[in-house]
């Protein structure tokens, strides 16, 4: 899917073509989901996530550790981690959040 505006990671802004990937683990990750948070976070990820203006709105959103490329943010007790490499965003997994 390729949405017409440009979304921003790190303060670097994309491309209006950005080009959205799934990885495998991630789709594996959704699809073994319980039904009610399977459906949120479908769609999120393949429909509410293209109205995003900028990465950095989305809740939690940080890097993986001083990664410049990797980073993950939080929608309900689920932390989902993408890696953003030019005018490429891939969903790569879906984990809960750890309880402290």
């Amino acid at each position: 899917m390729k949405p017409t505006k440009s979304l921003s990671a790190g303060g670097m802004m994309l491309p209006a073509r950005l080009e959205v990937r799934y990885d495998r683990a991630f789709l594996i990750d959704l699809k073994g989901l319980e039904t009610s948070a399977m459906q949120k976070l479908y769609n999120f990820v393949f429909e509410d996530f293209f109205k995003t203006n900028q990465l950095q709105d989305l809740p939690e959103f940080q890097p993986l550790e001083s990664s410049e490329i990797w980073y993950r943010f939080t929608i309900e007790s689920f932390l989902i981690s993408i890696e953003v490499t030019g005018q490429i965003i891939k969903f790569l997994r879906i984990l809960p959040k750890p309880s402290v």
